[in-house]
């Protein structure tokens, strides 16, 4: 039997008020930070047990349905098992919550183990601006969207592609990922909701794809131009990088329990499209 114990915390919170996920220098406040000093105190534990979480969001970027792993010593997990999640609503902020703190399957890991992850852009364009009760959640665009443009230009997009036109750049990491779905949707109120979901995404991403298609939306651009600048594979000056507050991180999904492990190994070689020259775990 193993001295520890991986334990699969899903969670929530409201970006609004955190400098992102990942902790930083500075004293910065962040919510894997919140939610390690929470750990740590209701375990009364002198150590930190660090998190790994499926999507490490940017500072304003909210998260409805985030996933994270942390190992805890057996005799912690043990000791506190049955007050953890009640003791961690009691200690933490009400800008995170946790829902569900459970023992992780064999071979889980929340960031490796992900097959696809959702995310929502919420914007509208009534000329009158964004309800009140929604301003910290939906953006303002104020020029008229054509949604079934939108939809049309974010047909050119899905697929396995290299989206390094549309990420920040990081060194050594591939911008090689396959969207799976990208919609848009207007509601009843008028506010337009576009369903983002990759089997995982670099940084700035979606928030890139959704500045060039509100570019198309508002008739600055046609819709072939986003699938233009895809296959350019370099940045254009035109495609902005959305504000974050309209993000929320909605849902990530895993395989079957037993292929866990497989995808685990899976996710941490290093992509290359077909043809192209690529190495595993390089």
């Amino acid at each position: 039997m193993s001295d520890e114990v991986r334990v699969r915390l899903d969670l929530s919170y409201d970006g609004a008020g955190f400098s992102g996920w990942a902790k930083q220098a500075g004293g910065r406040r962040t919510v894997q930070g919140e939610i390690e000093d929470a750990l740590r105190t209701v375990t009364r534990s002198e150590r930190t047990y660090e998190l790994t979480v499926a999507g490490r969001t940017d500072a304003g970027v909210h998260a409805r349905g985030q996933v994270a792993h942390v190992d805890l010593p057996r005799e912690v997990w043990d000791a506190h098992r049955e007050k953890l999640l009640k003791r961690l609503a009691g200690r933490l902020p009400k800008d995170v919550r946790i829902w569900s703190v459970r023992p992780a399957p064999d071979g889980f890991d929340a960031r490796f183990s992900a097959i696809w992850r959702r995310y929502a852009y919420r914007v509208t364009d009534h000329p009158g601006g964004v309800d009140p009760l929604l301003r910290g959640h939906v953006l303002w665009h104020d020029w008229p969207l054509d949604v079934d443009a939108m939809n049309e230009a974010a047909r050119a997009l899905l697929g396995e592609h290299d989206f390094a036109a549309y990420c920040k750049r990081r060194e050594g990491a591939t911008t090689i990922r396959t969207l799976q779905e990208l919609s848009l949707v207007r509601g009843a109120d008028g506010v337009i909701t576009a369903t983002v979901r990759a089997d995982a995404f670099c940084h700035n991403m979606v928030r890139s794809l959704i500045g060039a298609l509100l570019f198309v939306g508002d008739g600055h651009r046609t819709p072939d131009w986003p699938g233009k600048v895809l296959a350019g594979g370099v940045r254009d000056s035109a495609v902005h990088v959305v504000r974050p507050h309209g993000l929320t991180l909605e849902e990530v999904g895993y395989p079957a329990d037993e292929l866990l492990a497989a995808r685990s190994r899976e996710a941490r070689n290093r992509r290359s499209l077909p043809g192209a020259a690529g190495c595993a775990g390089c």
